[in-house]
């Protein structure tokens, strides 16, 4: 789980940087904004999407964890549990917004 939190916080932070960088095109080209904007509706970036709602979900349940275990000793001899707990949830959260996301990339829902 150390390596997991890991990966998704730097997948985040790239992500916050390249929207800091793609919101900022609408001051020196609107133009460019919009294009920069009409490349993200397709597929491809849809799945990218769903790999940054995975990457936040996990890291935001783990995150969670860390501060449990942090806090309290129940949790520190309880990481396994809590371990599965975290991808329990996140399984959770992932076929909620899964199947409506993709059925929108796809064109399934108006």
């Amino acid at each position: 789980m150390w390596v997991v939190h890991r990966v998704t916080g730097v997948a985040i932070f790239f992500f916050l940087v390249v929207h800091v960088i793609d919101t900022s095109l609408v001051r020196v080209s609107p133009e460019a904004y919009n294009e920069v904007i009409g490349s993200y509706k397709t597929p491809l970036y849809g799945l990218v999407e769903a790999g940054l709602v995975a990457a936040i979900l996990l890291h935001a349940f783990n995150g969670l964890r860390v501060i449990a275990v942090d806090r309290w000793t129940w949790a520190l001899r309880h990481q396994r549990m809590l371990v599965w707990i975290v991808w329990a949830l996140f399984a959770v959260g992932m076929a909620g917004f899964l199947p409506r996301h993709l059925m929108h990339v796809f064109g399934g829902a108006a």
